[in-house]
């Protein structure tokens, strides 16, 4: 189970730390990614992931300014929002699969969170 939090309502220009806390079986699990699903999408958009090794890629919107990390021993995985814009607005998903090399396609994934509200305004 992957449970998100730190959603919110922030000021252009500031910050947020999401976490998503993974529970159970949490030893199947290799690579994990952010996705968000902003408003008038249907679609979830990769926006940072992490392969098994450590490897992180982004979206050209949230590259540098968006980082993704992870803390094993707690079993949770975080993204840290700078610069924050309007069209960050969204809902915010982490996601998990036993797969070993992270995608932007959130068809890749088996596991994912109920998604926490970000609104930047």
């Amino acid at each position: 189970q992957l449970v998100e939090s730190g959603g919110g309502l922030v000021q252009p220009g500031g910050s947020l730390n999401l976490s998503c806390a993974a529970t159970g079986k949490t030893n199947v699990l290799n690579c994990m990614g952010w996705f968000r699903r902003t408003p008038g999408k249907a679609a979830r958009e990769g926006i940072a992931v992490m392969d098994s090794d450590g490897t992180t890629r982004y979206a050209e919107s949230v590259k540098g300014r968006f980082t993704i990390s992870q803390d094993n021993a707690k079993n949770t995985l975080y993204l840290q929002m700078n610069s924050l814009k309007p069209e960050d607005t969204g809902v915010y998903y982490c996601a998990a699969d036993e797969t070993t090399i992270a995608t932007m396609w959130p068809g890749g994934y088996n596991y994912w969170g109920q998604g926490t509200q970000v609104t930047v305004s």
